[in-house]
């Protein structure tokens, strides 16, 4: 009964001519979605899937690290992956326009996103190899790059470019009037030879030599976290170039030589899903590996750790003997006398306890300072405050 039931199918498929693996009610525009028979749009399909959901994860996990990086100058250029990170997911979605059919719609989104959605990650990639170039420029750059304000509009600036140069390329050839009656007009959206598909790209090109360029300059970064970045892009741009050039000659002399015209498009679709892959295995993840979430601190720090009334805690260095040594953060206002405690305090067996109030010894708070006027204090001075025990008498008495 199943044998009778499979060669039902076959033979039914083989009248009406809906491939094997697809429903009579998908239309053919869809049919490589589906068909058995030509594997491979259903291989890419599953690959492209498989990577947009990837992209998707890591984007989730970016913009709820977001907050949490600590390293100020990695937070700087962390929109920058956010936005390398979307369009990577776009190129994968993009690849689906290539496994289907031809139409007005799938030829126009081709045509348009493929030199955008590759712009914007390569754009991504430049501004980022100009951050560490800045980053390292001495004097000019202070050490510390650009701001990220200033990286995400050079970004969109690069990527712009490619934006309006489709678009008018698209509108050009679309509005053109046609020399031959409308009923035998072919559709003006897909009617573009290989060779002018690719010259349209010649500005991506361009971005990825600036890319390579620019990762080799950060090459020659002194800090070897930045030349770590430097290694990633540079690897990142080296791999896309490769892939670039297998597609191109596939896809303009390759084909044609073969006399597989029909290898048109799957040639393209693996491009893009091999190309996202790469983007995401050589540059999503390590980036997205080397970001320090452990240290915390979302906003910038405003205020450092000198600009407090109260030192902190770290200023102090307590030697072998457990006596405070003098940094001399700031010159003491002097604004209260203190008096040495009695000797004979009472010491716990490990010595006193920092922080630990004397009796008798006068404790200002922080009120009792604003109205005084005490802004800064030395480390001597918070230490005859909170442990007056503590600090050897011929310290009281130089300070005094």
């Amino acid at each position: 009964d199943r044998q009778f039931k499979a060669v039902f199918f076959m033979l039914l498929s083989m009248t009406s001519g809906v491939p094997r693996g697809c429903g009579a009610g998908v239309k053919p525009l869809y049919f490589n979605l589906c068909d058995l028979d030509a594997a491979w749009g259903v291989a890419v399909e599953a690959v492209a899937a498989a990577g947009a959901l990837t992209s998707f994860v890591l984007l989730v996990f970016l913009l709820g690290i977001w907050p949490l990086v600590g390293d100020r100058q990695r937070r700087r250029m962390l929109h920058l992956l956010v936005a390398f990170t979307l369009c990577t997911l776009g190129l994968f979605g993009l690849a689906l326009a290539f496994v289907v059919g031809r139409d007005s719609t799938t030829c126009a989104a081709r045509r348009f996103l493929f030199g955008v959605l590759f712009a914007g990650c390569l754009a991504c990639l430049v501004t980022h190899g100009l951050w560490l170039a800045l980053l390292g420029g001495g004097s000019a750059g202070g050490g510390r790059g650009p701001r990220g304000w200033l990286l995400g509009l050079g970004g969109l600036a690069l990527w712009l470019v490619e934006v309006i140069v489709n678009a008018e390329w698209l509108i050009i050839t679309l509005l053109r009037s046609p020399l031959s009656p409308p009923a035998v007009t072919p559709d003006l959206s897909c009617s573009i030879a290989n060779q002018d598909f690719v010259t349209a790209l010649v500005y991506v090109m361009a971005l990825l030599l600036a890319a390579v360029a620019t990762a080799v300059v950060a090459l020659a970064q002194k800090d070897g976290r930045w030349r770590r970045d430097g290694a990633l892009l540079l690897s990142t741009g080296l791999l896309t170039a490769a892939l670039w050039a297998a597609w191109i000659g596939m896809y303009v002399y390759g084909n044609g030589a073969l006399g597989r015209g029909d290898w048109d498009d799957p040639t393209v679709a693996v491009a893009l899903v091999a190309n996202g892959w790469a983007f995401l295995l050589t540059y999503v993840v390590p980036e997205t590996w080397l970001l320090d979430p452990g240290q915390g601190g979302g906003e910038e720090e405003g205020l450092d750790a000198e600009h407090a009334v109260y030192p902190a805690r770290s200023a102090l260095d307590y030697g072998p003997d457990r006596t405070p040594a003098v940094h001399n953060l700031y010159m003491d206002n002097a604004a209260f006398s203190m008096e040495e405690a009695a000797p004979g305090g009472t010491a716990g067996p490990g010595g006193p306890r920092p922080g630990h109030l004397r009796r008798g010894v006068y404790q200002p708070t922080e009120m009792a300072l604003i109205h005084k006027g005490l802004t800064y204090v030395s480390a001597l001075t918070f230490a005859l405050w909170t442990d007056p025990q503590r600090v050897p008498a011929s310290l009281v008495a130089k300070e005094a």
